[in-house]
């Protein structure tokens, strides 16, 4: 019997780095559900969610705040989070992205354009949590590696089988 994509999910354990503002946070909690190893920090940048293993780094926010809040305040925060992080995804959650949430999506690419940011927007909790465990997944080293040899066997299978490499392999057959 085939099981869901989110049974298949929860079966990838890891540990993640949070700041101890998201302690009570619904995120916490629900990575906790799936047995995920949290650990909190006050020294990372506040709404941060780190994968040491993956090498990933996401900075969850909330349009509505951030258009709220000063947009510099929360400029200075990205520039910190993305000289910190390699691979940084900025979390950008709102109900709607309408055209204020596109605009301040725009302002953000534009500032750190060039830079190692990737912005994702999500509408809530159970996306949100979806996507950062997908992408920390599919980063991680021992996935990586697994996808590499995944890919060098199917290559190695399709040269193996094509028509072109039996024809070279009887020309040299019968070439000698």
């Amino acid at each position: 019997m085939a099981k869901s994509g989110e049974q298949e999910q929860s079966r990838w354990i890891t540990t993640v780095v949070m700041s101890t503002a998201l302690q009570n946070h619904q995120i916490s909690a629900t990575l906790q559900r799936q047995q995920h190893r949290v650990r909190y920090s006050e020294s990372v940048e506040i709404g941060s969610i780190i994968f040491p293993l993956s090498g990933v780094a996401f900075l969850l926010a909330d349009t509505q705040d951030l258009l709220m809040t000063g947009e510099e305040e929360f400029f200075t925060r990205i520039h910190k989070f993305v000289n910190i992080h390699r691979n940084s995804f900025l979390v950008l959650s709102a109900a709607l992205h309408g055209p204020e949430e596109w605009n301040v999506m725009f302002r953000i690419q534009k500032r750190f354009l060039g830079s190692n940011l990737h912005i994702i927007p999500v509408h809530n909790i159970a996306e949100t949590v979806k996507l950062i465990l997908t992408i920390a997944k599919i980063t991680s080293k021992q996935r990586a590696d697994d996808s590499h040899d995944k890919i060098a066997m199917t290559k190695a299978q399709i040269i193996e089988n094509s028509p072109a490499w039996k024809m070279l392999q009887e020309y040299q057959f019968h070439g000698n």
